[in-house]
């Protein structure tokens, strides 16, 4: 008869060292399957004696019964180390930050901003929003603005020249967003007040001048429009603009082709520190130009100046967006740096309104 105690003691020692559910499965069948050891010591009782049955048959079942129990310990062990193991590899550590969405981790360029923060400024003043095409003729872009034949801006160093197919009319990339102004005085019947934010083309480059530029124009025609609600206009998105109480503003005589009289506007800020601090101290720096609507550029869009006069004015967005928001140069506006957007940038959900801040 097989020694019952070395078979359970070396059971014992397979089944402890089981390492997973698959090899503790291959012990059991090794032992209890239907040709397993303990199955075919089970089996032989049929062929012992009585009193040999009576003698052995409580040790084999008894032997039976311990492998099993130690079997079903083992699994229970091992499927708890599983889960154990489980989740350890699947942890969440809830430390960690959350990772911010992309509408929050999206920035608006600083371009776009103060473009909404300027149409917001002249909505709430009645004014609308114009545009018109990049490209134009030289008769918008010069002629139709008092511009005279031999004037330098229509020379080749200031105006990008589109080649033209040969007796077709050369078109060029607009030098400024005042050909809007004639387009809409054409299709427009006064009274008008509109303001035209888009881009420019001229060649320069350096750090303040870039080839594309962005430009903001406004004009307003009507009979009484004077150079007093000019003044008040623009005085007011100024302080609008830069959120401040109170402003002071110097109008200087100038010379535009398309406005009589012509005006360069200088803003009151403080340049002792660091930054451009507006509505102290008592440094000047000039900001827009301004005028009275030519004339001229009413008669050539068909309105009687002895009836109807008006006012424009123009300034660089790129340029105060940099006065505003302190950056250095305006060749990074252009120059696609993912940590100049994130640090430069704007919320996307930031909306700008004059009832909860422009650059809230």
């Amino acid at each position: 008869m097989t020694d019952l105690s070395a078979l359970e003691a070396r059971l014992t020692a397979e089944i402890a060292a089981a390492e997973d559910e698959a090899s503790l499965e291959a012990v059991r069948v090794a032992a209890l399957g239907k040709k397993g050891e303990l199955s075919e010591l089970l089996k032989s009782l049929g062929k012992m004696s009585p009193d040999e049955r009576r003698e052995e048959g409580p040790k084999l079942n008894g032997l039976r019964d311990r492998v099993a129990a130690a079997l079903a310990m083992r699994r229970d062990s091992l499927a708890d180390a599983a889960i154990a193991e489980r989740l350890k590899a699947e942890t969440l550590d809830v430390t960690l930050p959350v990772r911010s969405s992309p509408a929050s981790r999206g920035r608006i360029h600083p371009i776009s901003q103060v473009i909404d923060e300027i149409t917001a400024i002249f909505a709430d003043m009645g004014f609308s929003v114009a545009e018109g095409p990049d490209i134009e003729t030289d008769h918008y872009n010069f002629t139709a603005l008092n511009f005279p034949a031999g004037h330098p801006a229509r020379e080749m160093h200031d105006t990008f020249f589109l080649e033209a197919p040969e007796g077709a009319e050369r078109k060029l990339l607009r030098t400024h967003t005042s050909p809007v102004q004639i387009r809409t005085m054409e299709s427009r019947k006064p009274p008008i007040r509109i303001v035209i934010p888009g881009k420019t083309y001229r060649q320069d480059s350096d750090a303040t001048h870039t080839p594309m530029f962005h430009q903001v124009e406004g004009l307003v025609i009507d009979r009484t429009a004077n150079v007093a609600n000019m003044k008040w206009v623009l005085t007011e998105f100024c302080k609008a603009f830069f959120e401040v109480e109170a402003l002071n503003m110097r109008f200087r005589p100038s010379f535009f082709p398309f406005t009589e009289p012509s005006l360069e506007v200088d803003i009151q800020c403080d340049r002792s520190g660091n930054e451009i601090r507006f509505g102290e101290g008592s440094d000047w720096l000039e900001i827009l130009g301004c005028g009275m609507v030519h004339p001229n550029v009413l008669r050539g869009v068909g309105l009687d100046p002895a009836e109807y006069q008006g006012f424009a004015w123009g300034m660089g967005i790129d340029r105060i967006a940099m006065l505003k928001y302190g950056m250095p140069d305006l060749r990074d506006f252009f120059d696609a740096d993912v940590r100049w957007i994130e640090h430069y940038g704007f919320r996307p959900l930031d909306v700008p309104t004059l009832f909860g801040g422009l650059s809230a």
